[in-house]
């Protein structure tokens, strides 16, 4: 799974940790719904208590889940495979990894090692709570008189260890962007022999999944008792949420590997615009605007030094940074990115790798440079109108578009 933004929060073997701002709020509700519950066994314990503890609680099951995905990053760099950052956002967490495995039995294990970290992590948990519990955990009488004479800390660890185990095998669900969903693709990917079209069986399986899910969260909302999930307005809505998360996860993703598969082995010189306009570095901003912003409808320009030397972009962000009454004062080698920031391609890349980059780093247009000149720059429109106009996709241009 991928994400793009957040706020960045460390660094980890490389790789940038960060949190997306709806994390905010699942970790509000995880807090919530654990001092409630914990409230419900412990009504001795306090309020001061159940929240404090609900807090630690749902900020070290976030540690987990972190724990989860850097299972998936490590497997991936180890192998190769560049992972930009880890974000925690309303569904967990999601490594940012750049690109596909090169073959199956590489989707496999880099699927695979995120729930089996889960499982192990809820083992380990489970056993420890068992011997913080002592002879109560063997009482064979009900489960939740046992939960109400744990200790705070025994309970604490008795739930981290339950929902590492539920974590674990949810995410075996195969249905994509779960890591089931992989694991499932890894498997007709190495049958087939064929990556778009084990990602196309995988896709339908997975809606199919989700739409029942969807169903299943309906029904629920009227009253409807599903086993496991139960019944109930709140409950019900947050499953056909999933539903309905997972149901577009599938689709984007299929969508991304036609997208690659019709751009591999197309070079970017085939679809980059040629001598595109330039600005100098050393002219002010009015200026710029004067003679390359106006009469286009460019988004970013290359900015060159006096001997035509790239040394930078501007774009209009960059423009709009600055105050209208200053446009006359400031230079633009102030306000471009300078060369050593810049992500650079070759005219002899495929389309899909600078495609890629544009999407990861969420930019539209990419300086294309061969023996450190500038000969081109592929723009994101250009490369979907490559795409809508390619033979045997009529008819879909509404599902390549620029934003």
């Amino acid at each position: 799974m991928a994400a793009r933004g957040g706020l960045r929060i460390g660094r980890l073997f490389g790789i940038t940790l960060q949190i997306d701002f709806s994390w905010l709020f699942i970790l509000v509700l995880v807090t919530w719904n654990l001092a409630f519950v914990f409230g419900q066994f412990h009504p001795e314990w306090g309020a001061g208590v159940q929240w404090g503890l609900a807090l630690v609680a749902a900020l070290l099951f976030f540690a987990s889940v972190l724990a989860h995905e850097l299972a998936h990053s490590l497997v991936a760099k180890a192998r190769g495979v560049p992972v930009r950052n880890i974000t925690l956002f309303l569904f967990g967490g999601v490594s940012n990894i750049q690109r596909e495995p090169d073959t199956p039995q590489h989707e496999f294990v880099m699927a695979i090692v995120g729930p089996l970290t889960s499982l192990v992590v809820g083992g380990l948990l489970l056993v420890l709570a068992g011997v913080l519990a002592g002879p109560i955990a063997a009482a064979p009488t009900d489960p939740g008189n046992v939960i109400g004479q744990l200790s705070p800390i025994t309970t604490m660890v008795y739930w981290l260890g339950s929902i590492n185990v539920v974590l674990g095998l949810f995410n075996l669900t195969p249905a994509f962007p779960l890591d089931g969903g992989r694991v499932l693709r890894s498997i007709l990917w190495a049958a087939t022999d064929n990556l778009r079209r084990a990602t196309r069986w995988a896709s339908w399986i997975s809606q199919g999944i989700a739409w029942l899910m969807i169903v299943a969260g309906i029904a629920m909302v009227f009253g409807v008792t599903i086993p496991f999930f139960g019944t109930g307005l709140v409950g019900g809505l947050w499953l056909a949420f999933i539903g309905w998360f997972l149901s577009n996860a599938a689709s984007q993703s299929y969508r991304q590997v036609v997208i690659n598969d019709m751009l591999d082995d197309v070079p970017v010189a085939q679809i980059m615009r040629r001598d595109p306009p330039v600005c100098s570095a050393d002219v002010v901003v009015s200026t710029m605007v004067q003679e390359c912003i106006m009469g286009t409808d460019d988004y970013g320009f290359p900015v060159v030094d006096a001997a035509g030397t790239l040394v930078g972009m501007v774009t209009l962000q960059d423009v709009r940074g600055v105050a209208r009454r200053e446009w006359e004062t400031t230079p633009v080698r102030q306000i471009m990115t300078p060369m050593d920031k810049l992500i650079i391609v070759h005219s002899g890349e495929d389309a899909s790798e600078a495609l890629n980059q544009l999407l990861q780093r969420d930019i539209r247009q990419l300086p294309v440079m061969d023996d450190g000149h500038l000969v081109g720059m592929v723009r994101r429109r250009d490369i979907i109108r490559w795409l809508q106009l390619a033979p045997g996709e009529r008819g879909r241009e509404g599902e390549w578009r620029e934003d």
